[in-house]
């Protein structure tokens, strides 16, 4: 179990988690809290339920990583133009989905990131600094995309590419004195971390 995570009876998963895992990983998950910001939560005398309705933003966000984990719904340079249409009406496509969907999307990647940092805030440590981490199906499927949320922000820091992440490109063959080493380490764990608990999901 050490390093990667098995299924476990009733859907969930477990994994052992050393201290330094466990800190590393806590660290990251409030970095990518901060990033997504908290959110915009009703006033003293709002009414909740308008603040339910209310609009997001309709750019996209100016920093790259923001940009990364809330692309845009059309066109853009991951997605490919639709049915030919020209970029002005696919912007404008874009802005009007972004405005009724962005706060959503954050308030679901918060909620994720939220039960991540509560698992590990909840883990009996061991002798030795670590602790086996126990998830149940639905804390995995949190796990899951703030795993992949957490990779596509540092990937996005890095500039990483599809030819770097193979076994023969370039993230694997950094030098130690390379001061984007550890966040590397990092992105490639996480990569690891996400694969097998995606095995345990597996029917």
């Amino acid at each position: 179990m050490a390093g990667h995570f098995e299924a476990t009876p009733g859907g969930g998963a477990a994994v052992a988690l050393d201290e330094v895992e466990i800190s590393i990983l806590r660290s990251l998950v409030v970095q990518l809290l901060e990033l997504i910001g908290p959110g915009d939560q009703p006033a003293d005398g709002e009414d909740p339920l308008a603040a339910l309705f209310a609009e997001g933003p309709s750019k996209p966000p100016s920093d790259p990583a923001l940009a990364r984990l809330f692309p845009d719904a059309y066109g853009g340079p991951d997605r490919p133009a639709e049915g030919g249409k020209p970029e002005d009406e696919l912007r404008e496509l874009s802005a009007e989905f972004r405005r009724f969907t962005e706060n959503d999307l954050r308030s679901g990647k918060r909620e994720d990131a939220v039960t991540v940092v509560r698992t590990l805030d909840a883990l009996a440590p061991a002798g030795d600094g670590g602790a086996v981490l126990t998830l149940t199906g639905d804390e995995c499927r949190s796990w899951l995309r703030s795993l992949n949320d957490l990779r596509l922000t540092i990937g996005t820091r890095l500039e990483v590419s599809d030819e770097d992440e193979g076994e023969e490109g370039s993230l694997y063959r950094l030098p130690d004195a390379d001061p984007r080493k550890p966040m590397v380490m990092a992105y490639l764990w996480l990569g690891a971390l996400q694969e097998t608990l995606v095995e345990t999901l597996m029917p």
